[in-house]
């Protein structure tokens, strides 16, 4: 199966989580003719990352008049460098405009994990696919700040305190929660949880295990397996 299909990276996909939602935005938008990169949350400078970037409030007119893709879409620079997305109405609308519309739907701080706050993650209502993204290489770690943005959330979904061990089974039951990982994903839309940064044979166990709670508590059609230091960023659905 190709990295895009594994995805289902067709019409209107939004990207939530931690851990990986970048990399997971830019090869699905290197491997797709005419793709428009956007966010409903906000942004650093992504120029570098697209062939073409706008900063419009009128982003119908700029995917109309592009004759370079992937096309990064912002509606304004908030501070130097970085941007504000559109809200998640106007980025619905553009779903039918482009091969795909990649949406970064959430924000993590760089973080390798997270559960979503009161009003996260801001997923368009038109959107196809929603992929719940977590990294593999929170495992083991203390549940802190460190390596996970809110772990407040992340201690109220599971059985976890502060400061506890992040197992397996914890990423697993917070990417299948419907306060979590399934937080306000469209009625119609296909759900795919990334397991990122499945680097070595050891994380690859480690991503087995979570994909294998994820299938035990949530109706997904497959759980992406991925690593970016690789061409194929693929390594495996389950």
């Amino acid at each position: 199966m190709e990295f895009r299909d594994a995805l289902a990276a067709d019409g209107l996909v939004a990207i939530v989580g931690a851990g990986g939602k970048k990399t997971t935005t830019f090869a699905l938008a290197d491997r797709i003719p005419r793709a428009v990169v956007t966010t409903t949350t906000r942004v650093p400078d992504l120029s570098d990352r697209v062939a073409a970037f706008r900063v419009t409030d009128d982003p119908r007119a700029a995917i109309a008049d592009a004759t370079e893709f992937p096309l990064g879409l912002v509606e304004s620079e908030y501070r130097p460098g970085h941007y504000q997305g559109y809200d998640a109405d106007t980025v619905a609308g553009l779903r039918d405009l482009a091969d795909t519309v990649l949406v970064k739907a959430d924000g993590a701080r760089g973080r390798e994990f997270k559960a979503p706050n009161d009003g996260e993650p801001p997923v368009p209502a038109t959107a196809d696919t929603v992929l719940p993204v977590a990294s593999v290489g929170v495992v083991g770690n203390p549940l802190s700040e460190e390596s996970v943005h809110r772990p407040e959330r992340v201690a109220a979904l599971t059985d976890l305190s502060l400061g506890d061990t992040i197992e397996p089974d914890h990423v697993a039951a917070v990417l299948a929660h419907p306060d979590g990982g399934l937080k306000n994903v469209p009625t119609d839309a296909t759900v795919i949880p990334v397991l990122n940064k499945v680097d070595d044979e050891k994380r690859q166990t480690t991503a087995d295990e979570i994909a294998a709670g994820i299938h035990e508590h949530a109706d997904v059609p497959r759980v992406a397996l991925t690593s970016h230091v690789r061409d194929d960023p693929l390594v495996g659905v389950r």
